[in-house]
């Protein structure tokens, strides 16, 4: 069960997958079209908006009223109507999905994949702190930790939701399979490329950097359309000589894609607790697409970067230090960096991360049967 559009949510997608190959009839609530290899899907009203819910709940905190009545939900609640026990394991992605699963009683249980932290998710905006942090406290508080087993995407929020929440999450990175490609050789000038969402907060360093860059490098952006960024981006870039934009490439291309490059470059500032520690899904695609990865000072990326010699951690979060550490590159380093990430694609990759999956809808199936 996800509050997405299934066939485009790469972390889903896996769990998707996963389940159906190792034989488990997988039945989908969610956006979108069926996903392949379901034997039954759910689909919800494209008109109805995932995250919508009744302002003056939240404010009262009447927060049962304001999940129950949220139109996604109600919506929901229809399409699962008359199935409670009818399934042995639900596996709910994010914390929005959890009560529906517990009200759905499977025999074996419920997992729980948090792809957040909920309750700190938009921190920096006095508005989300004040009236819809504490509703996302109280669903992690009175149905997260129902959960018969939960999972999340990093280290330091499966810490946090521990001390916060009393809540123990196993950790599956946001790592996609593994793929057979070459490390690729390196030439001057060097390619750097970054490819995701086009967000102001997520480029506009690396865009401002590249303007006090003195070296030959180059930039290439794979944008995600958002809000109309990214072609205002591709008008702005058009004749740059050393930017170039790009339309996103579907994500089984991707890799393939990034191949042809040396450098991914990820800097994303730290202006909430899951900024700070984000763990997304392009570090992963950096590493299958072998290639050295230059990111900001994120604690919980810089670890996976040192540890295994992946590339360039900048000083700060600000263009200077991204156009000096830019600037640093040389070919000899760039190519052990690539080198480094040809190593760690074997370990890094969705085949060793699912078992943080596996394992546990396993029990729980062996519950069911019991």
């Amino acid at each position: 069960m996800s509050f997405s559009t299934l066939r485009s949510d790469a972390r889903v997608l896996r769990q998707i997958r996963l389940f159906t190959d190792l034989g488990y009839a997988v039945t989908t609530l969610g956006y979108g079209p069926a996903p392949e290899g379901v034997i039954e899907h759910l689909q919800l009203p494209e008109e109805i908006v995932s995250w919508h819910k009744d302002r003056r709940r939240l404010m009262t905190r009447r927060f049962a009223s304001a999940y129950r009545t949220s139109p996604v939900v109600v919506a929901a609640t229809r399409l699962l109507a008359g199935r409670e026990g009818s399934f042995d394991v639900v596996l709910a992605d994010d914390i929005d999905t959890v009560p529906l699963a517990l009200d759905l009683a499977p025999r074996g249980g419920v997992h729980a994949d948090l792809h957040e932290y909920h309750s700190r998710q938009r921190e920096e905006l006095l508005r989300w702190r004040l009236f819809v942090a504490p509703y996302y406290r109280w669903l992690v508080r009175t149905y997260g930790t129902r959960a018969d087993s939960v999972t999340t995407v990093g280290q330091a929020l499966a810490a946090e939701y521990e001390r916060e929440f009393g809540l123990r999450c196993g950790v599956v990175y946001n790592a996609p399979g593994r793929v057979d490609l070459p490390v690729g050789e390196v030439r001057y000038p060097i390619r750097i490329v970054h490819a995701g969402h086009a967000t102001p907060g997520r480029l506009g360093v690396v865009l401002e950097a590249m303007d006090l860059v003195t070296s030959a490098a180059t930039l290439d952006l794979y944008l995600v359309q958002g809000g109309g960024y990214a072609a205002e981006l591709a008008e702005r870039y058009a004749d740059h000589p050393r930017i170039t934009t790009h339309d996103a490439v579907p994500p089984a291309e991707l890799v393939q894609t990034l191949n042809g490059y040396d450098v991914g470059i990820h800097i994303l500032a730290p202006v909430s607790f899951n900024h700070r520690y984000a763990m997304p899904n392009k570090l992963f695609d950096y590493v299958q697409a072998r290639l050295g990865v230059l990111i900001g000072p994120s604690p919980e990326m810089a670890a996976v970067v040192r540890e295994h010699d992946l590339g360039w951690v900048s000083e700060d979060f600000t263009p200077e230090a991204v156009a000096r550490a830019i600037d640093a590159l040389t070919v000899e380093e760039v190519a052990r960096a690539k080198a480094a990430s040809g190593v760690a694609a074997a370990v890094l990759c969705a085949e060793e991360q699912v078992a943080g999956w596996a394992e546990p809808v396993a029990a729980l199936a062996r519950r069911s049967r019991a």
